[in-house]
């Protein structure tokens, strides 16, 4: 056991606090086993928006694995960390499957846990959760390095959103002021949520885990007030208002 040094602390002042608290986590769900695949398309995902993904904490998704395909863990847990993820945790796999993922340390969550993201398939239906009508109203700038969340319902920012700002919601969200950083809506899977900006120049837009970036968003919307849904399951983006002739 490690030694640690002798505390000069008598006053018996407490060092620490546990806390429950809700975090959004990259989900990374399997339909295969095949490791070679698996990089390459996650390599190509990556490359779309590298800084979005670099360590991040991902959740495997092995509810979708074809029953007799092998997980090999320490083989895809490396493949992850290759590509600057950090896996933590499994759901859906079965229970031969969870106790090789605990043999590596992973964590092995239930099935209510379930925040959509960028790195689901985009060609995987996103499950229809319709978010409660409750909102949240942020009146200061979201500065680098912030997340906000709006849980169950819509988020609404009356000011800008800076470049490595992330923004999240259940439901809408609407930015009243320019968008530069990420901005996330429909996270429990609700296909008509939208996001409105006056200002669009965000990093990467996603209504329930079908994403753009930057480098996808056409050039002529960029700087424009937008609305940003799903379309047979396609990410549109269009301008609020019609330009006048």
């Amino acid at each position: 056991m490690a030694a640690y040094p002798e505390s000069d602390k008598t006053d018996f002042s407490p060092a620490l606090e546990l806390k429950a608290a809700a975090f959004s986590l990259p989900v990374l769900r399997l339909l295969h086993g095949d490791l070679r695949s698996i990089g390459e398309q996650l390599g190509a995902k990556v490359r779309q928006a590298p800084a979005f993904f670099r360590h991040a904490p991902v959740v495997i998704d092995l509810s979708s694995l074809p029953e007799g395909d092998r997980v090999e863990f320490p083989l895809l847990l490396q493949l992850l960390r290759d590509h600057s993820l950090i896996p933590v945790g499994i759901r859906g796999g079965t229970p031969a499957q969870n106790r090789a993922a605990q043999g590596e340390r992973l964590t092995v969550l239930n099935e209510s846990v379930h925040p959509p993201h960028p790195t689901d398939s985009p060609h995987r239906p996103a499950e229809k959760e319709p978010a409660a009508p409750n909102f949240k109203i942020v009146t200061r700038p979201v500065r680098s390095g912030q997340r906000i969340y709006a849980p169950g319902g819509d988020l609404s920012i009356t000011a800008p959103v800076s470049s490595g700002a992330e923004i999240m919601a259940d439901g809408n969200i609407h930015v009243y002021g320019p968008l530069r950083g990420r901005a996330l809506a429909g996270m429990r899977g609700d296909l008509n949520a939208r996001i409105f900006c006056q200002h669009l120049e965000a990093e990467l837009v996603s209504i329930a885990g079908h994403y753009r970036v930057s480098e996808s968003i056409p050039r002529e919307l960029k700087g424009c007030a937008v609305q940003i849904f799903l379309e047979q399951e396609l990410l549109r983006i269009e301008p609020l208002y019609n330009k006048q002739t």
